[in-house]
């Protein structure tokens, strides 16, 4: 009792000395600090965002306080951007400043964050090395290309799982998430990890999700970092048994490859030739460990599969809800392809009302709202004539950028047609600050160019081979496409339909 009474004194001192010290900085002619929600002692804006979706519950607050909103968070400050002028300053005068991650203290767990190219800072040497290998051997042009036929077959696997279920009720975000994952596992491992519908793709799921959960969910070690060593919700100890479930797979992929290597070195047979073996040959070599194999591995894994199912399933709800657009996606896709059945990657380059749908869906529904968590690594970052202190963790709400008023004409309807009237073409690299699902920067998500050919392809593929309509007689406008947020943005009533063949 008496060591609880004396921490909650010192954090309360330690509070009301930060805030002390943080007037005093805006008093001395400087850029002062953003507005926001006045912060309560010792807890500070914690209550302001008990309740909704975060990135609803922050976007509410940037209405009021501005595009560039402070909120103390226990002992943490964090600088939220909420509009596309706010985060176009940020990402054009301050990218390397911001190029930091603050990290929850779950992705220390094993670790982690010192391995994993999502988490290390960009500074880190190691970084530069792990980024470019992904770039050059998964996410290249010439790399995509050699594994397009991959791509294409695991595609027919999942017509081919819907073909089996004609006339049935069918739950489409966890059929997409078995046939993503092992889209991803086939392109980089050359293996099935799951069968398409099966228990073992939601349980693979449900661990990561799970992990996911974990690095978001409000810790009391984020909250008061003096408290860090202590642990006391256990967070970092269940987030080391998790990463540990995911690891067991990866390193069972691993070991089997190069059992298989081992073999061929004594028989002469060919290999793989997947991104697995370039892994290994530069393991071999010296330039990545072991270790770095595995958790390049995951990092891949883990943002891969869910990104594609979970962005199809929003623009496949969006298609059911917005009949007119369904009817305009599926005549494009038929006038482009006449009587061809199969489709392939080059076949989707060519229909871009159906881009439109896939861009449009990523603006209303990021998969990653609030991206993942910046740092202002140093001092004189300064956005919107706000400064941001260094050591503050910087949040990009994406979700309320990209249905930026200044931005977007009736920014919440779900409208494709603005895709294709604007006069510049929007596309996912970070360059248009009004559209930023991927993020911008040096932080960019690495993986935007297999999205861009893989969701297309999944979407008019079943367009294509498929009618979709709601179960019970749904009517298109009782379809709910609420959001539920964790650090994934999936629809809140996950999306059921039947699949009849095409007359």
């Amino acid at each position: 009792m008496e060591r609880e009474s004396w921490l909650l004194l010192a954090t309360l001192a330690i509070s009301l000395l930060c805030y002390y010290l943080a007037n005093l900085r805006s008093r001395s002619g400087a850029a002062p600090p953003p507005p926001g929600p006045r912060p309560l002692p010792l807890i500070g804006n914690l209550l302001d965002l008990r309740s909704g979706n975060l990135h609803h519950t922050l976007a509410r607050l940037a209405r009021i306080h501005g595009p560039v909103m402070r909120l103390k968070l226990g002992l943490t400050t964090a600088v939220v951007i909420s509009s596309r002028d706010a985060a176009r300053e940020a990402f054009t005068r301050h990218d390397w400043r911001l190029a930091s991650r603050a990290l929850p203290d779950a992705t220390r767990a094993l670790g982690f964050s010192d391995r994993s190219m999502v988490w290390m800072p960009s500074s880190d040497p190691r970084w530069k090395n792990l980024r470019g290998i992904v770039a050059t051997h998964i996410f290249a042009p010439r790399s995509l290309a050699a594994a397009r036929g991959v791509r294409e077959r695991k595609v027919r696997d999942v017509l081919s799982y819907f073909h089996g279920r004609l006339g049935q009720e069918v739950a489409v975000g966890e059929a997409l998430y078995g046939g993503a994952l092992n889209l991803v596992s086939n392109t980089f491992c050359s293996v099935d990890v799951v069968d398409v519908g099966a228990e073992s793709a939601h349980g693979i799921r449900e661990v990561v999700q799970d992990l996911v959960e974990l690095i978001a969910k409000p810790n009391v070690s984020d909250l008061f970092p003096f408290l860090r060593p202590l642990d006391l919700q256990g967070r970092r100890r269940y987030a080391a048994y998790q990463i540990k479930k995911v690891f067991s797979l990866l390193d069972g992929i691993i070991d089997r490859r190069l059992a298989e290597v081992a073999a061929a070195a004594s028989s002469m047979d060919k290999q793989a030739g997947d991104f697995l073996d370039t892994l290994l040959g530069l393991m071999f070599t010296g330039k990545v460990t072991r270790e770095d194999v595995t958790t390049i591995l995951f990092d891949v894994f883990t943002a891969g599969s869910d990104t594609v199912a979970i962005t199809v399933e929003w623009a496949m709800a969006e298609l059911l809800r917005n009949t007119n657009a369904m009817d305009k996606v599926r005549s494009e896709i038929k006038d482009a392809l006449g009587s061809k059945e199969t489709i392939g990657e080059h076949d989707v380059v060519n229909l871009p009302y159906l881009h439109a749908v896939m861009k449009e869906a990523m603006r209303l529904h990021p998969v990653a709202p609030l991206l993942l968590p910046h740092k202002a690594g140093e001092d004189g970052v300064e956005i919107g004539g706000y400064a941001v202190a260094k050591g503050s963790t910087v949040i990009f709400n994406a979700w309320a950028i990209m249905r930026d008023p200044a931005a977007w004409e009736r920014p919440d309807e779900f409208l494709p047609e603005r895709f294709l009237e604007k006069a510049v073409k929007v596309d996912f690299r970070g360059k248009d600050f009004e559209f930023i699902p991927f993020g911008s920067g040096r932080r960019v998500c690495p993986g935007v160019s297999m999205a861009e050919r893989v969701v297309p392809l999944i979407l008019a593929s079943m367009l294509r081979a498929f009618e979709w309509r709601l179960p019970d007689g749904m009517c298109a406008e009782k379809l709910d496409v609420s959001e539920k947020f964790t650090t994934a943005n999936v629809m809140a009533v996950p999306l059921k339909a039947i699949p009849y063949l095409v007359a």
